[in-house]
């Protein structure tokens, strides 16, 4: 294998290709303590040794392989040797690597006594691996390596380099020899600044040429440990609670090393150094992680609120010779409700005037541990026993956490003269201690004080009861207010101070009320209070109420309360009464109805009663009465036979609802007298209109028939049809006219200064023409079994073209004059209409009159419809002078020749 030197600060490291053989380490003469003088690789000699010793207690060796010295070390030999022991607990298996020392001065005189067989040696050029120790003490410049070209066998070779370090910043930290390529550092080197530097160096001969590619050279600081770990943060604050268990995480630190990663000198171990108070040890530290946890279930804030750790970080994995960091952290230890409030007393005493209301009369003072003003410290209070019938509350005190003892309900002496309360307190968080109980008690004696009091209303409502139909001057026990002293009613004066009908009187003694009025169940709802005001002979009053409870007498017959009746005969033979009793039902329905009347009265033989319920009945006339407006007596009677007749005024009308007759007047009394409806004279109004149509119609066609004058058919009728066919565009029926000439709608007529012009007549679903001047047949259209001439017009190339009419015989003879005399008069009309049609009212080109229609093909049944059709003006048929050679050949096939 090839073996290369590495000159260090504190020694020179040589590896070995083959496992545990002889490791060189070249090391200056006198070696500081603690100090890194190089590395062995440990797994390629053994790769499960689970201990590693040192023959030399001088030296310590880590799990890494790194060489430390154990203390200072001052050698005078030039060489020096120790064995590293490897060993396997389990498989007892044993290795040695022989470590050999030497120092720098025979490397560098070994260096240059081979430097001429090393000159003539062949050698590649390669990148050699290097390394710098960083802060090297020297002696500089310091050897690095020898880096050589194989063409120096052949040329004279110059040797340089570049980049950082040398041309780069930091400058001038390297160079190389020129004819030898020995490379030097000079001066040391902070790995934390520069972890590594690659240079380029090139090999060239003396005139500039270059037989070598640049070499990449790496050149890579070693760390020392320069760096001791440091806390995130100079000081930690954190809490926990207090009672936790063991093993509550407490909370986290961290800290960071710059020495180089992944090697023992940034390996860290966390450590509580001390705890104050020191006694007991409540927290420990995880010695990687840096998580505190609690070590004891044993915290009390009662006891100490806060802890205080002086914390250690400490590089080589702990090592005594790492180097260490310390930082203080604080412990907050928070309140949880552990501790319940007790009453400084088990029980109190207090007094209270009688009658006195939302009073203080004792506060309760309460102890608590916990934290103060949290809901583990603040109380609330609760009434346990005595209080059943309302009388006291207790508050709590924001302030000084005191229970408030107050009186919200008066008390009574005379009934009770003293109150014994059993009260409870307990904190608004829940309790979260060992004891059992969960609430403190204390016992409160109140004792009611007597009070001189004015008379007393009790119950302050009273009730009498007396009939309606009671006889005037009739008295009652009345209105009692009492002394509540001596509970008698001697001494008190009573006077009344609402009597809203002036019903009664009350004895100003002895509150005894006599009757002055008759009284009125019915009136008053069964009900009739009276205010009355009690007094004592030291005028303190007290206010009450006496209801009179009226009981009913059946005084009252019953009534129907609709007297106006309305029957729509047409849709109607009977009406619904309801009566009514004001009396109580014990004195009212089921009710008897019954017309009133002698046996042979009119008013037996028109009307008729039956029953429907224990309240209505339904009344129907007899015979077919005639409308009008009729008096019908009704008797009803009560289940007790007190009976009441109610004249009923009832109407027949000729309505379909009974609001049609609400507001109608004049309907005689019996008379029978006919009464119009709405329909009847909405009849006779389209009686009327019908008989004016018909004498209208009759009008209309003998002046029609007059005035007409027979047609003239040529014989052959049927090969002069023009029919239009069906059409594309939409178009209705228009109405034109011009100068006599009018042209109608479907079905229409036209006549005009000169007689008929024409008429269009649909038949069997085809539209027909015919012109006809001063009464005279001009041309026609007939419908010929299975044979037709159609006008149609089509638009193509932008163009409107009107085809002629195809087949059929000649026109008759008397055509020719007349299409001649037609045809001169609408030419240049039928031309002007087309152009206008084109345009709007401002004579402007018009997006929807005359539009470009898509070519549809020839042959079609149906044709296009303009706007000509659609157009109505005074000059009507201008557009029949401009229709072109093809509507002439159409209009030729109808005429003579």
């Amino acid at each position: 294998c090839f073996t290369f030197l590495i000159t260090l600060t504190h020694g020179i490291l040589t590896f070995s290709c083959d496992a545990c053989k002889t490791v060189t380490l070249h090391v200056p003469s006198k070696l500081d303590a603690e100090k890194l003088i190089g590395r062995v690789n440990l797994k390629e000699c053994f790769k499960s040794a689970t201990l590693i010793h040192s023959s030399d207690p001088d030296f310590q060796i880590l799990e890494d392989g790194s060489v430390y010295t154990t203390h200072a070390i001052l050698s005078s030999s030039e060489k020096r040797s120790f064995t590293i022991l490897l060993s396997n607990t389990e498989t007892q298996e044993e290795k040695e690597i022989p470590v050999l020392l030497e120092h720098q001065t025979e490397v560098l005189k070994k260096r240059h006594s081979q430097e001429k067989v090393l000159r003539r040696a062949k050698r590649r050029w390669a990148p050699i691996p290097c390394s710098v120790p960083e802060n090297s003490l020297g002696p500089f410049p310091l050897f690095l390596q020898q880096i050589q070209s194989d063409t120096a066998q052949n040329y004279t070779i110059y040797y340089s380099i570049s980049g950082p370090g040398v041309d780069k910043e930091p400058r001038n930290l390297f160079y190389v020899e020129r004819d030898t390529g020995n490379l030097f550092c000079t001066r040391s080197i902070d790995r934390e600044t520069y972890p590594l530097f690659e240079l380029v160096a090139f090999a060239t001969t003396p005139d500039g040429y270059t037989p070598e590619y640049p070499l990449t050279l790496v050149i890579r600081i070693e760390d020392e440990n320069d760096n001791s770990p440091i806390f995130t943060e100079t000081s930690y604050v954190f809490k926990v609670f207090e009672n936790s268990k063991i093993g509550t995480t407490v909370g986290q630190v961290c800290a960071t090393d710059k020495d180089e990663p992944d090697t023992l000198h940034t390996r860290l171990r966390y450590s509580i150094i001390e705890q104050f108070p020191a006694s007991p040890t409540l927290f420990s530290m995880h010695p990687t992680t840096g998580v505190i946890t609690t070590s004891s279930s044993q915290l009390d804030r009662e006891l100490i609120d806060k802890y205080q750790l002086k914390i250690k970080v400490q590089d080589m994995d702990g090592q005594y010779f790492g180097l260490q960091t310390t930082a203080a952290c604080i412990i907050n230890i928070e309140d949880v409700n552990d501790n319940l409030p007790t009453f400084t007393r088990s029980s109190y005493v207090a007094s209270v005037e009688e009658n006195r209301i939302d009073v203080e009369i004792l506060r309760v003072a309460v102890q608590d541990k916990d934290l103060i003003n949290t809901a583990n410290w603040r109380a609330n209070y609760t009434i346990l026993k005595g209080n059943e019938d309302g009388n006291f509350k207790i508050v709590t005190d924001s302030e000084t956490n005191e229970g408030v003892l107050c009186v919200v309900k008066p008390l009574n002496y005379e009934e009770k003269q003293q109150v014994t309360l059993q009260i409870g307190v307990v904190n608004e968080a829940p309790y979260t201690g060992s004891s059992r109980s969960t609430m403190n008690i204390a016992t409160i004696t109140v004792n009611v004080l007597n009070q001189d009091e004015g008379p007393e209303c009790d119950p302050r409502v009273q009730t009498v009861r007396m009939k309606e139909n009671v006889a005037v001057g009739t008295k009652n026990i009345g209105y009692k207010a009492y002394d509540p002293e001596t509970r008698s009613s001697s001494g008190i004066r009573y006077m009344k101070s609402s009597d809203p009908e002036g019903w009664v009187d009350v004895d100003e003694n002895s509150g005894v009320i006599t009757i002055l009025k008759r009284l009125d169940r019915e009136a008053r709802s069964g009900v009739y209070n009276i205010s009355i005001i009690a007094s004592d002979k030291d005028g303190r009053t007290c206010n009450g109420v006496l209801g009179i409870i009226l009981e009913d007498v059946n005084d009252n017959g019953p009534v129907i309360p609709q007297r106006t009746v309305i029957i729509c005969k047409p849709v109607m033979s009977s009406a619904e009464i309801v009566a009514t009793d004001p009396d109580e039902p014990i004195h009212g329905p089921p009710f008897d109805f019954s017309l009133e009347g002698a046996s042979d009265s009119e008013v037996l033989r028109m009307w008729r009663l039956t029953k429907v319920n224990d309240i209505s009945a339904r009344l129907s006339y007899v015979n077919d009465l005639q409308f009008g407006k009729y008096t019908v007596p009704v008797r009803v009677t009560d289940r007790l036979g007190l009976s009441l007749v109610t004249p009923l005024d009832v109407i027949l009308c000729d309505c379909v609802t009974p609001n049609d007759c609400s507001s109608r007047s004049g309907l005689s009394s019996g008379t029978g007298e006919v009464i119009l409806g709405k329909w009847a004279i909405l009849a006779i109004l389209l009686g009327i209109a019908l008989l004016f149509c018909v004498l209208f119609t009759l009008v209309c066609g003998a002046t029609t028939g007059a005035a007409k004058k027979p047609k003239v058919f040529p014989d052959d009728l049927a090969q002069q049809n023009l029919i239009v066919s069906n059409t594309e565009a939409p178009g209705d029926d228009k109405v034109y006219s011009t100068n006599g000439f009018t042209t109608h709608a479907v079905g229409g007529s036209a006549q005009g200064i000169c007689g008929t012009l024409g008429s269009r007549v649909k038949n069997g679903g085809q539209e027909t023409i015919e012109m006809v001047k001063g009464g005279h047949q001009t041309m026609e259209s007939c419908q010929e079994t299975g044979h037709h001439h159609t006008l149609e017009r089509y638009k193509e190339g932008g163009q409107h073209t009107l085809d002629s009419c195809r087949g059929g015989p000649i026109a008759t003879d008397n055509c020719k004059y007349t299409y001649s005399e037609w045809y001169s008069y609408t030419q240049p009309r039928l031309g002007e209409k087309v152009r206008q049609c084109d345009q709007d009212n401002t004579h402007v080109q018009a997006q929807d009159y005359v539009l470009t229609y898509n070519y549809e093909g020839r042959g079609s049944a149906a044709g296009s419809v303009g706007c000509c059709s659609e157009r109505q003006e005074e000059d009507g048929l201008e557009f029949l002078d401009h229709l072109g050679p093809k509507f002439r050949t159409l209009a030729e096939t109808c005429m003579k020749r």
